[in-house]
């Protein structure tokens, strides 16, 4: 007997329990989001697609509290061991995010996802040095990791709002934005064009600060335009007016009254060009380095912070608005000119996500630079934002670690307020429900409801099936004990015996197997 004799008799379209990942589970998308239901057509069991009215997935216990009121979005801290369903309740974040946007599109709520550090981490290692990956990690910052989340959204507001089209747009901005953008008031216009020149992709950023400067119509001040017009036209007005009077410049020099005016006309253009010309390019120029070296997480040379820096308004130029030291004060004031931002197109605060933190080639899993790179956004002052949530899916190994750290840490994180959740952990009875909600996903419309336990022998208990999923603890081990209950039950029987229920002494025999391999992993002697 094959799997799929074994499926088609239940009248399942595709198996349940074969997805490990919930990124790339099927079942999973169809029972997150109310889309796809399969359909039996007429040539037989091939699957098809109707559309589901709510939303059928299954949700951890935890998840009302970690989701918040994403009216008022708030940080949550959550630790769980691999398998326990971490990004799959970054995916249902995403779509109750969506939910709430389609439902107040006046109060939309801008979704970050923080789940790929490669690119900040490699440019960062590149930038601090350091004997080990470890040393290096550990020179990690609060201000670093603000700084790459103003580079996730930042940039995509600038493509909306020039019309450049980039796959993973997050803005759901109007049709009119690009024609409305002069409409903002001169405070909202000049807020973006100075978030546009530090954080926006370094490959064109000084040139996408000239057409930004133009789509929103801000000019240079006065004072600038008068100083260059001084600088390059009072030679030329020099120039002009003793050739219109035909007066030697050498009749300067045998004139009193002559030298003396040119004496002191020529030390004043100096000193105007000393002003415009050398010591404010120098000054710039300065301030444009002192960026580079600060925002560490983007590969972007000072020249090309000097062109976009060159265009702002002048009182932003100044030192302490921008990024010049490791100080997070004007990191928090870019965060409220964005959310000032995103206000005038109906985003009325951000959800960051942060996942995956395991995974970056230059972690590699590792407790000691996991710790180094989430330790700094531990903070209550960051943790905290008004607007901001930020959503913290750590893996479990962090939660030992964090248990011996100081009181002084546990002062600055202020865990208590973050709506933390110790372990991601996982009933008996909660994983019951959640395989019955993937079977029930896998259903033909027509078909009579089917609980997993209907899938074993009668001599097998509900009692016996729940214990079996309480030793192996996560929804991606349960998956696997009834997948390889399957596979094991139709490598014994061929399709001509008809046995189509699960013996009890297979659900025992695999179940023993997968309680002794969750153990091995969670001893690190063995792959998931």
């Amino acid at each position: 007997m094959t799997v799929s004799d074994f499926l088609q008799h239940w009248q399942l379209t595709e198996n349940p329990f074969r997805g490990e990942e919930a990124r790339s589970d099927a079942v999973f998308a169809r029972m997150s989001t109310p889309a796809a239901r399969p359909v039996q057509v007429a040539s037989g069991l091939t699957p098809g697609l109707q559309l589901s009215q709510g939303d059928s997935g299954c949700y951890h216990s935890e998840f009302d509290k970690i989701v918040g009121d994403l009216r008022r979005p708030s940080s949550a801290v959550v630790f769980g061991e691999k398998g326990s369903g971490k990004t799959a309740i970054r995916l249902q974040l995403s779509r109750k995010v969506h939910e709430h946007n389609v439902a107040n599109p006046g109060a939309k709520l801008l979704l970050v996802p923080y789940d790929d550090l490669n690119p900040m981490l490699d440019t960062l290692l590149e930038r601090v040095g350091g004997k080990t990956k470890l040393d290096g990690l550990q020179r990690v910052r609060l201000v670093d990791h603000m700084d790459a989340l103003l580079h996730l959204v930042v940039p995509r507001l600038v493509d909306a709002l020039l019309g450049h089209v980039f796959q993973g747009d997050v803005f759901e901005l109007p049709a009119d934005a690009k024609k409305s953008v002069r409409k903002l008031d001169r405070m909202m216009r000049r807020e973006l064009l100075f978030l546009q020149a530090l954080y926006d992709r370094p490959e064109h950023a000084w040139e996408r600060t000239h057409a930004l400067r133009r789509r929103l119509g801000i000019w240079p001040a006065a004072s600038i335009i008068g100083g260059r017009l001084f600088v390059y036209g009072f030679p030329f007005v020099v120039l002009s007016a003793l050739l219109a009077h035909r007066i030697s410049p050498l009749s300067w020099v045998t004139e009193k009254g002559l030298a003396w005016g040119a004496l002191v006309a020529s030390v004043l253009y100096a000193l105007v060009v000393l002003k415009v010309v050398v010591w404010d390019r120098l000054t710039l120029l300065r301030n444009a380095r002192r960026v580079r070296r600060q925002i560490r997480v983007l590969p972007r040379g000072h020249l090309s912070y000097l062109k976009s820096l060159r265009l702002l308004p002048t009182g932003l130029r100044d030192a302490s608005n921008l990024p010049v030291s490791d100080a997070d004060t004007p990191r928090y004031a870019s965060f409220a000119r964005l959310l000032r931002v995103l206000r005038c197109y109906g985003y009325t605060g951000m959800l960051v996500i942060v996942d995956r933190l395991d995974e970056p080639t230059s972690v590699a899993g590792d407790p000691e630079r996991m710790r180094a790179v989430v330790w700094p956004m531990l903070n209550n002052k960051f943790l905290q934002q008004e607007g901001v949530g930020i959503k913290l899916l750590l893996p479990l190994e962090l939660r030992h670690a964090i248990l011996k750290e100081s009181a002084a840490f546990f002062q600055e994180a202020r865990l208590d307020k973050q709506h933390l959740v110790e372990e991601l952990g996982w009933s008996g009875p909660m994983l019951l429900d959640l395989c019955d909600s993937r079977l029930s996903a896998c259903r033909l419309p027509d078909a009579p409801k089917l609980d997993t336990l209907e899938l074993f022998a009668e001599d097998v208990s509900r009692q016996d099936l729940l214990d079996a999923l309480e030793k192996v603890r996560q929804p991606r081990d349960a998956f696997k004990l009834i997948y390889r209950c399957m596979t094991e039950h139709c490598a014994n029987f061929t399709k001509m015996q008809s046995e189509w229920r699960i013996s009890r002494s297979t659900l025992l025999q695999v179940a023993k197997a997968e309680q002794a391999r969750v153990q091995q992993v969670l001893r690190g002697i063995r792959p998931a």
